[in-house]
């Protein structure tokens, strides 16, 4: 690669390097940049930055997570090479060139490459779910795709571009099946046994101790939650007392932080599941019905192309066995692809005049 990057920063003796694109996946959590030929799409370089969510993230701090990004994947040399850039933005999910997500990623992306002397030909912004979607083997233009991560939507794509879209709708109203919904629930499973309005499980001691609760109010029940409820006969003592004082203890950590830090628990559900805890698997069938609707809901033809990204639906994640086969009643088989970086350089590539 570092040949590859001389060339293309016009280190060779043979003259000027190649023509340039950079494709960036901007989501959530962090801001992925990569650079590639716009011949054939090879990959010479990558930068990662902060958040570059167009519409959470203030538009100062976003520019500057995009320069950086996009400092870290093309040398300095090599900027005056790049024609073209594309962008798959969080919060860039609306259809309309007006939409506000989109106006912000556009505003900041173009201040961001002039800061770093790029004069891009062209530059092109969309969904960080349009450009995951273009990362499916081909760049598919036309299909659906599916996001369970953190959040979770569905989405129907017509010429590369979102035309419907079924959830996404945030912490407060929607993301049902996501990361933070399964994270909401072994909360929401471990206060229900606490206060005794459900069946025993390992998930209130994982989430007591991952909250950092006092070993002194956690039930001690470990693995064989799974076989007994609190009240069972047998059952380790956990007295009223100490059940109110783990509701005590639980209920101002989890306030103090932003909601979507739920789906940090989503992982402790998985394993629970894995050992056979009864609540936890329960939850994960749960996730699996409300994506399966998710997608129904954009009336799938049989056949057509579902495009899934997202820790949840990957090859170990944990709602991919489950929802494989519910798919596969719709005539729908799941494409994965790790992120949208890809799919930004292909969707960079036809904005420089490029046939895929």
């Amino acid at each position: 690669m570092n040949s590859d990057l001389n060339q293309a920063s016009g280190g060779s003796a043979a003259g000027p390097g190649p023509e340039l694109v950079v494709g960036l996946d901007a989501g959530g959590t962090r801001t992925r940049a990569v650079l590639a030929t716009a011949a054939d799409g090879r990959l010479l370089g990558e930068g990662a930055a902060g958040p570059g969510n167009a519409l959470t993230v203030p538009l100062p701090q976003l520019t500057d997570h995009l320069a950086e990004a996009v400092a870290g994947a093309v040398p300095e040399a090599a900027r005056r090479h790049v024609v073209a850039v594309g962008g798959g933005f969080a919060g860039a999910t609306g259809a309309d060139e007006d939409d506000p997500g989109r106006l912000n990623a556009l505003t900041a992306l173009t201040a961001a490459l002039r800061r770093l002397g790029i004069g891009a030909d062209s530059i092109a912004v969309g969904s960080d779910i349009e450009a995951a979607f273009a990362s499916a083997p081909g760049a598919p233009a036309d299909g659906l795709a599916l996001v369970a991560g953190t959040g979770a939507v569905a989405m129907r794509i017509t010429d590369r571009r979102c035309r419907a879209t079924v959830d996404g709708d945030g912490w407060l109203l929607g993301d049902d099946g996501s990361g933070f919904w399964i994270g909401r629930e072994a909360v929401r499973a471990a206060l229900r046994m606490a206060d005794g309005r459900g069946g025993a499980t390992v998930l209130v001691e994982a989430v007591g101790q991952a909250l950092g609760l006092p070993q002194e109010v956690l039930p001690g029940l470990g693995s064989r939650t799974s076989e007994v409820s609190y009240e069972s006969p047998g059952a380790p003592e956990w007295s009223r007392t100490d059940r109110e004082a783990y509701r005590m203890h639980l209920l101002p950590v989890v306030m103090a932080e932003p909601p979507t830090r739920l789906a940090r628990f989503a992982p402790l559900v998985a394993e629970a599941a894995r050992d056979k805890d009864p609540v936890a698997q329960a939850i994960l069938d749960e996730a699996v019905d409300q994506l399966a609707h998710t997608v129904a809901a954009l009336d799938p033809r049989p056949g057509e192309r579902i495009v899934a990204t997202g820790g949840l639906l990957g090859p170990d994640g944990p709602l991919t066995a489950g929802l494989a086969p519910r798919l596969r009643t719709l005539g729908l088989t799941l494409d994965w692809v790790a992120d949208g970086c890809r799919g930004a350089v292909a969707l960079a590539r036809l904005e420089s005049g490029r046939r895929l």
